[in-house]
């Protein structure tokens, strides 16, 4: 969380290139602490019984951190917002699906890893040019509606079929 927190932090201030560089290697490093606490919990045996609070909690606090930071950084701060939303909203999907007992699903197109992926090129796309972030927030928006969507449509699938 606190390298979302540094990526939100340079991507509401971004002013200059150097702040978007920051804002794109915090979300890289974000993404990095985030394979390695689960990768060490299940390689190295040391997950517990509340483990996924702290593997998935942190997750649903980081992303609306960075994405809403960034549509402070475009003319259109609400794109911020409902790209948190939908971000928090297309996790619950694949939690949905687990509690219902139809699996968790981790299918995109814009799932965890590729929205962090959008934001890390836009953040160094918008050193060239000024669109950017809005452009990648629009991206995001879509993608975690059509993600919510199969999402969806798997667990109904799935349940109907039990």
């Amino acid at each position: 969380m606190l390298f979302a927190a540094i990526a939100g932090a340079a991507l509401f201030l971004a002013k200059d290139f150097v702040l978007l560089v920051v804002a794109a290697i915090a979300i890289q490093l974000r993404l990095i602490c985030n394979l390695l606490d689960g990768m060490v919990a299940v390689e190295g045996k040391l997950g517990s019984k509340s483990g996924e609070i702290y593997n998935d909690l942190p997750d649903r606090i980081a992303d609306p951190l960075i994405l809403v930071a960034a549509g402070y950084a475009t003319p259109y701060p609400f794109l911020g917002w409902c790209a948190g939303l939908l971000a928090v909203f297309t996790a619950y999907t694949r939690l949905l699906g687990a509690a219902t007992g139809a699996g968790q699903d981790f299918r995109g197109p814009m799932a965890k890893p590729q929205r962090m992926a959008v934001m890390t090129i836009a953040a160094l796309a918008q050193i060239f040019t000024p669109y950017a972030l809005t452009a990648a927030l629009a991206l995001i928006i879509l993608g975690c509606v059509v993600t919510i969507a199969r999402r969806t449509a798997n667990i109904k699938r799935i349940l109907e079929s039990k």
